[in-house]
């Protein structure tokens, strides 16, 4: 599996610190290609993030900005991405578990340490398996593609 890494300028200290951490933990840790600067704007390492990841499915993303929610709303807007935002170990656990999730958003101020729990919890974390959340995954799948029929 393969992890790819992306952050804002926001997210410079924490993206080099968790790169380091996944790498030392033997996980394949790939940044994006795309370089910070003082006033670079998330949605752009987002979509390419989120491009990244929808066209290798075996891969994971973890987006990085001042809170998360930006990154998460952009990274929302390719197709086939589902993004978690997460402030705990609970979010990062069942976005991914429950929901399907496939990209994790945090913000930079959550801290190194409990960045390290979320992202160990959304990358070790099983896949969603259990029948209604496979169906809610497959409803959301659907509308996206425009074959939800059930409004």
């Amino acid at each position: 599996m393969t992890v790819y890494i992306a952050c804002d300028h926001l997210g410079v200290e924490i993206k080099k610190e968790l790169f380091n951490y996944l790498q030392n933990k033997n996980i394949d840790i790939k940044e994006i290609g795309i370089p910070n600067s003082d006033y670079d704007d998330y949605p752009v390492f987002a979509f390419k993030l989120s491009e990244l990841v929808r066209d290798n499915k075996d891969a994971l993303g973890i987006l990085i900005c001042g809170n998360g929610v930006g990154m998460s709303i952009a990274a929302n807007k390719v197709k086939g991405i589902r993004c978690v935002r997460a402030t705990s170990v609970e979010d990062a656990f069942k976005g991914k578990n429950h929901n399907g999730a496939n990209v994790l958003a945090i913000g930079a101020n959550l801290g190194i340490d409990l960045a390290k729990e979320i992202v160990d919890t959304f990358i070790e974390t099983e896949p969603a398996s259990i029948p209604r959340y496979l169906k809610r995954i497959d409803s959301i799948i659907k509308y996206e593609n425009g074959e939800y029929n059930e409004l």
